[in-house]
């Protein structure tokens, strides 16, 4: 049985230590996990199986921590990945009282002096909940796999199979801790001979809505892709505005077709994705003059539950071409009324919708250039690389320079991919990996729920954006259309892609309970979250590595 104050303890230790992403302090934290288990007999007696790894080109030097687990009853090659992160956000929302932000005994005193909503009072002042920056998202889970580590390698003559316990900074930024680890996994198995069975996250849960009271388990996770599109207008005069399309007009069409739009979520087994929400939106002219804007760019977090990348082109080139007719109809229509008006002769404008991919958009002018454009491109992005850009923005500039090489100078919309990109994981139940792991967080939470005063759902998808997506990836068309249309792809990002793939296991998420993540009253459930989550936790993980019995 998992001690509930040894495992509070460890969670309070953890949020002390400040780990912000992109800090100092990621790697300090990595460092006092890999000595925690350091002292631990069993990786006294293996220390092969304790590694404090280095993150793959990371400037900031960061490490991953990894220890293996091998059970002794048997020979079995099952084996289960613990993941969690230890980053997180900054601490600046906390205003005059930041210094307090990483000690919860001290912030909870210091809160009581704050003018709080009803709820966070109530919290507050129940006793039943720990306040500070990461004490839920997420050093409560990764004190969880702690424990359980700890708890398992004093029972490891009595255990089958083995647990593969993961902690990984840089999950609030760039997932690189995650990424980096796909390859560390890898050899693992390779080395170890071990059987990735599942993968189980213990990052937070939260309520899904006011007065939610129910306790979520997610088998599977949301996907997310950015979504971006550059629209190319035709500029003119102010005085002469109806011999131009605005690329303005165009993007903001396009938002109207695209920003929360219901038919673009993705609706699977009772539970619709986020649909897709703007995260930016600008033209590109860069000073004030009486001529119209004749560039644009807007771009789109897309969140997935099972539309892949090239089926994600699809539906947003059908939004892009009927926000393309809707603006020409209506910059005929007002031209019409604006000519009759006037007392001038009226001709319909000569503009047609023109929506292409990156990929289209290449292969037109690597025809009309004789393959030259290669070379123009690679000089291009040189100059680029000099410059440090958002990742963002790198993308941009190549769709941009791509369109000035191209002769039709027509207005256009190009639709492409930027930086990051995470595969959903569907876990449908068809696989036998799949099954057991469905089988398994079932009867663990049924075994739990018959004793605990908490109403349970298990539902198909971690809402959150995690790095339990880089388990799995789709097929190889699907991710051919992701690295076709992200003019940055294999140069200022890219995903190991067969590692992953070699990885392909189904996830879970069992975290802890807790209300505003990212905000400055953040704070954790103590009951639910260090005394039942941790034997779900390790229910999960028996029932997957030794079956029901």
């Amino acid at each position: 049985m998992l001690e509930k104050e040894f495992i509070l303890n460890l969670a309070l230790q953890l949020t002390r230590i400040k780990s912000v992403v992109e800090s100092e302090g990621e790697i300090e934290i990595a460092r006092w996990i890999y000595d925690f288990f350091k002292t631990l007999d069993y990786y006294k007696e293996h220390p092969n199986y304790l590694l404090l790894s280095d993150l793959k080109g990371d400037v900031l030097n960061r490490k991953n921590v990894l220890a293996l687990l091998k059970g002794q009853k048997g020979n079995s090659r099952k084996t289960v990945v613990l993941i969690g992160h230890i980053d997180t956000v900054g601490i600046e929302d906390y205003g005059n009282i930041k210094e307090y932000a990483t000690y919860p005994e001290k912030l909870k005193d210091i809160l009581r002096t704050k003018e709080l909503d009803e709820d966070t009072s109530k919290d507050l002042e129940s006793g039943e909940w720990l306040f500070g920056r990461g004490i839920f998202d997420m050093k409560s889970g990764v004190a969880i796999n702690m424990a359980l580590l700890k708890h398992l390698s004093e029972k490891v003559s009595e255990m089958q199979g083995n647990i593969l316990f993961l902690a990984v900074p840089d999950e609030e930024g760039n997932s690189k801790g995650m990424l980096s680890a796909t390859e560390d996994l890898v050899r693992l198995a390779e080395t170890y001979n071990l059987e990735y069975v599942a993968a189980i996250d213990t990052d937070y849960m939260a309520p899904r809505f006011p007065g939610d009271d129910k306790k979520y388990i997610y088998i599977g996770t949301v996907g997310k892709i950015l979504s971006c599109f550059y629209i190319y207008g035709k500029e003119t005069h102010v005085g002469q505005a109806f011999e131009g399309l605005d690329a303005n007009l165009l993007a903001s069409e396009i938002l109207k077709e695209v920003d929360l739009a219901f038919d673009l979520c993705d609706l699977v087994e009772g539970e619709a994705s986020t649909p897709p929400i703007s995260l930016g939106q600008r033209d590109l002219k860069s000073e004030y003059s009486v001529q119209t804007v004749n560039e644009a760019y807007l771009y789109f977090n897309y969140s997935t539950h099972s539309s892949k990348p090239n089926e994600i082109l699809e539906k947003l080139k059908v939004k892009a071409q009927k926000a393309f007719k809707n603006v020409l109809k209506k910059l005929n229509d007002d031209y019409a009324r604006y000519c009759q008006a006037s007392g001038i002769p009226c001709k319909k404008l000569p503009w047609k919708p023109q929506v292409l991919t990156f990929k289209e958009l290449y292969d037109e002018v690597k025809k009309e250039t004789d393959g030259k454009i290669m070379e123009h491109l690679r000089n291009f992005k040189d100059k680029l690389m000099e410059q440090k850009l958002d990742d963002r923005i790198y993308c941009l500039q190549i769709v941009r320079e791509l369109t000035r090489q191209w002769s039709n100078k027509n207005p256009a919309v190009v639709l492409f991919f930027a930086p990051p990109y995470y595969p959903h994981i569907y876990v449908k139940g068809q696989k036998e990996k799949e099954k057991n792991l469905i089988m398994a967080v079932n009867s663990a939470v049924a075994e739990v729920a018959a004793r605990v005063p908490y109403k349970f759902e298990i539902k198909k998808f971690y809402p959150y954006i995690s790095d339990l997506s880089y388990f799995s990836i789709p097929e190889e068309r699907a991710v051919e259309a992701l690295t076709d249309n992200m003019p940055g792809w294999g140069e200022i990002y890219s995903l190991p892609v067969e590692c992953i793939r070699k990885l392909d296991v189904p996830v879970v998420n069992i975290g802890p309970y807790g209300k505003d993540a990212h905000k400055f009253t953040e704070r954790v459930n103590i009951p639910y979250s260090f005394e039942v989550v941790p034997e779900i936790v390790e229910k999960t993980v028996r029932l997957l590595l030794e079956g029901e019995k």
